[in-house]
């Protein structure tokens, strides 16, 4: 069998997470299967507006270090709107931003909070001015998105998928 070393996130990425307010950064996983395993980073960030930017760097850099690059730009706006949506609802306490990679080519983004509230996929129209993130996150993932109720709130994944790499141009 073949180890597969712990993924840590960068210094950089603690060190963003940290100026955001967040109380701890988890990166996780040693397994002794080959690739595909799953590799977590999970961080905790308070309801304040700087930690989008904190959950779009923590996506960014786990999705570069998983060179899953072509993913980067969806992921960062998924985990915008699910940490925006999040800091909406009014809790007091902290949301848990995860980045899962589940295969070498697809990822889960989910994003837990303390509301027991379930998002709805609404067609908000053209000219409203909100209500169209969900939208966006069903577009994005292909509609593998959803959300488990939990007793003490809820948490909303986004499964992003990368592309088949197409046969070689000659």
């Amino acid at each position: 069998m073949t180890t597969h070393p712990m993924t840590r996130p960068p210094a950089e990425a603690r060190a963003a997470a940290a100026r955001a307010g967040a109380r701890r950064t988890v990166a996780t996983v040693e397994t002794r299967t080959p690739r595909p395993a799953v590799d977590t980073v999970r961080v905790l960030l308070p309801y304040q507006p700087q930690s989008a930017a904190a959950a779009r760097r923590l996506v960014r850099i786990a999705l570069l270090g998983w060179e899953l690059g072509d993913l980067v730009e969806a992921g960062e706006l998924i985990v915008s709107e699910l940490a925006g949506n999040a800091a909406k609802t009014g809790c007091q306490r902290e949301m848990a931003v995860t980045v899962e990679q589940i295969t070498a080519r697809c990822v889960r983004i989910s994003v837990r909070d303390g509301s027991r509230v379930l998002p709805c996929l609404i067609d908000a129209g053209t000219a409203a001015e909100s209500g169209r993130g969900l939208a966006l996150v069903h577009h994005l993932t292909g509609g593998q998105w959803g959300a488990t109720a939990e007793p003490d709130g809820k948490t909303v994944h986004a499964d992003l998928r990368a592309r088949s790499p197409g046969p070689a141009l000659v």
